[in-house]
């Protein structure tokens, strides 16, 4: 998967999960949980949300990777 083509997903994904988020939020070193104040069940929102919109499952191990916007288009990217 391309850098674009992830962080779309990823930016799109956000948007299905936390829709109140405006998006300069979405800046890449944002952290997910602490920036944009997802709670644990919208992070697990967000990752099935991804794994169904690119195909790309993120196991629990992993997501100390995915942490940030940008970790999770790496993710992708390095995995789609």
């Amino acid at each position: 998967m391309k850098d674009q083509d992830a962080r779309q997903a990823v930016q799109a994904a956000i948007r299905l999960v936390a829709p109140d988020l405006e998006p300069e939020d979405l800046e890449g070193r944002a952290r997910l949980r602490q920036d944009l104040e997802m709670d644990s069940l919208d992070f697990l929102r967000l990752v099935e949300t991804i794994a169904q919109s690119t195909g790309v499952d993120i196991p629990e191990r992993d997501y100390p990777a995915v942490a940030t916007v940008d970790g999770l288009v790496s993710y992708l990217v390095n995995r789609g």
